[in-house]
């Protein structure tokens, strides 16, 4: 029997590759040789913007799904929070696998949790989501603008407390030695600088080698991405409180889109998870039907326990001055359906009015 060669799209980032790397594992179990395809998107290409700015046709998404439509390949891995709520009718999400935690982390050099910052600390972010609730949170947080891999995210958050430390190691040794070379007095540090520097990770050694622009106290990430990164155990991280940060629609959670049926029929077969695609679809319906995209703060998190999946929503103003919060359980057997009740009530209770104020914002930015 002759094997068959199933092209996937990929971003070409390290966290993309992951994701893709295992729906090809998976995928690769049925007798199919996966082969990844790296395609540039628009997200990629332009470094300096923030999320929301890129527009709401998909900047990290709408490349890959083109190359599917176009035949190209035959399916394409996508982060499913990045994912616009409406898509060609000819694509499906044929597969949705089994979702990573969802929530987001504080991620500091020292492990200090969001209430342990001091006052004014620099928080980073690419997240229209994460700043409002950061600010609705404390509004004493500067947030402060942050793009790039997961890995340049944690690499720009380390520089400033890495290079002090070196340099306050040198001057230590320098001081030590004296001007003639002699010991003057005992070095607060037990590694010499050289020392210090080879027992670090690579990690922190890249991000020695960081210019500065901005000087971080805390970043705030996805734990999905930080885990598939490879990086949760070489960083220091609080989990946020999802009362307070409710996650994006879909976080965590991967989705494949193809067109082919057989394709479609194939992948869904191999791949889906039913839970989280219940999950999913709730949390995508009610953003979907408040038509917050990627251009409002809105956040969306269901569970489904038993005969009933409980959902939060936040819904806040873009500085975080006003939250919309509520929670509510919808029976599992009608989960569309209720879903799209649950946000025609949020949208009356002001949710809409702060959605329509996102987007009056960002069409003027």
């Amino acid at each position: 029997m002759t094997t068959r060669t199933l092209r996937l799209a990929t971003r070409g980032s390290a966290l993309a590759r992951a994701q893709a790397s295992s729906v090809q594992e998976a995928l690769g179990s049925r007798r199919l040789d996966v082969e990844l395809v790296e395609v540039e998107t628009e997200g990629d290409r332009i470094q300096d913007e923030l999320i929301h700015r890129l527009g709401k046709t998909g900047a990290f998404v709408r490349a890959l799904d083109e190359r599917v439509l176009a035949g190209d390949v035959d399916a394409a891995v996508h982060s499913m929070k990045d994912m616009p709520t409406e898509k060609p009718n000819d694509l499906v999400v044929a597969g949705v696998p089994e979702r990573a935690p969802a929530g987001d982390v504080l991620v500091t050099p020292d492990g200090k949790d969001i209430d342990e910052l001091p006052e004014g600390a620099v928080v980073g972010t690419s997240s229209l989501r994460r700043q409002a609730q950061l600010q609705n949170y404390r509004e004493d947080l500067e947030v402060a603008a942050l793009r790039g891999n997961v890995d340049t995210r944690v690499e720009k958050l380390l520089a400033t407390s890495l290079q002090r430390e070196h340099e306050a190691r040198i001057d230590d040794d320098e001081e030590r030695k004296g001007k003639h070379g002699k010991t003057d007095h005992e070095s607060e540090f037990d590694q010499r600088p050289d020392e210090w520097f080879d027992s670090l990770s690579e990690l922190e050694r890249q991000a020695m080698g960081r210019k500065v622009e901005t000087e971080y106290d805390a970043i705030v990430l996805a734990e999905a991405g930080l885990k598939r990164s490879g990086l949760a155990d070489k960083v220091e991280y609080q989990r946020l409180e999802r009362t307070s940060f409710v996650p994006a629609p879909g976080q965590g959670a991967i989705a494949v889109t193809a067109s082919d049926p057989e394709i479609i029929d194939l992948v869904h077969d191999k791949l889906d998870h039913p839970r989280t695609r219940v999950e999913t679809t709730v949390e995508r319906t009610i953003l979907a039907e408040l038509g917050g995209g990627c251009i409002a703060p809105v956040g969306v998190h269901a569970l489904l326990q038993g005969e009933h999946v409980h959902v939060d929503v936040q819904v806040l103003a873009t500085d975080g001055s006003e939250a919309i919060k509520t929670s509510r359980n919808l029976p599992v057997g009608n989960h569309a359906n209720a879903a799209r009740d649950f946000a025609a009530d949020l949208s009356e209770r002001g949710a809409g009015q702060l959605v329509e104020d996102a987007r009056k914002e960002a069409e003027e930015e």
